[in-house]
């Protein structure tokens, strides 16, 4: 099975979730499976500095941000045929709401990119499983948002430690016409009807080795569903 590996650059604060990229490409390569990394080539909406969260004076490019996960070896989506893949992996990090869409400034109501969509959709009407890690659900929520599909998506869980406002982003993927399911970094969500498996991953609080055991579940859920 080939896996589509959806990136948004390169750090948490700005980008992809660096740890939950890497896991997952080692998740899908231990698990005898393929990937191909994808990324937007677009402007990040800006650049923070990851020792002391300040935002710095710079301009990045997203598809040139991602290549540093990738090794190089990233497509841009633009030029991106999604009938190449069988499945497709998300990793968070603040990237998916900040250069994807712009849930991380605008809540809801923001935008998303116009191919981000059309690759989410190709997939759900082609039946073709999804995994999103961390915030990547609220970005599904918005490629979803006005169609016939309803999901059920998970970022987190109210009742464990989490460093993020789980009710608040839960609460809003609801206002978009998702069914939010309360998930801990122990398990993972279903949505069999879409095939969509949401983990929450470092939304909660949690170590590498609970972060790594949440992505080995969900590519198992996702193989399951293809």
């Amino acid at each position: 099975m080939k896996i589509g590996v959806l990136l948004h650059g390169s750090g948490v604060y700005d980008g992809t979730e660096i740890h939950e990229a890497v896991l997952s490409l080692l998740a899908i390569a231990e698990a005898g499976h393929e990937y191909q990394c994808i990324a937007p080539n677009v402007k990040q909406h800006h650049v923070v500095n990851h020792l002391d969260g300040s935002e710095m004076d710079q301009e990045r490019n997203v598809l040139i941000e991602s290549a540093r996960i990738a090794r190089g070896e990233v497509m841009d989506l633009a030029d991106f045929d999604p009938s190449e893949i069988d499945a497709l992996f998300m990793p968070g990090g603040f990237g998916t709401a900040k250069n994807l869409t712009k849930w991380a400034f605008e809540g809801p109501e923001g935008s998303i990119l116009p191919e981000v969509k059309a690759l989410v959709l190709n997939m759900i009407e082609n039946q073709k499983p999804i995994a999103a890690l961390c915030m990547s659900p609220t970005t599904l929520a918005k490629a979803l948002e006005g169609t016939h599909y309803h999901a059920h998506l998970s970022v987190g869980s109210t009742v464990e430690a989490s460093p993020y406002d789980i009710a608040a982003i839960s609460g809003g993927m609801e206002s978009i016409g998702v069914e939010a399911q309360s998930k801990t970094v122990d398990e993972v969500s279903v949505d069999t009807e879409l095939k969509i498996v949401c983990a929450p991953c470092y939304m909660m609080e949690a170590s590498i080795l609970e972060v790594r055991a949440n992505i080995q579940q969900a590519l198992a859920a996702l193989i399951e569903l293809a």
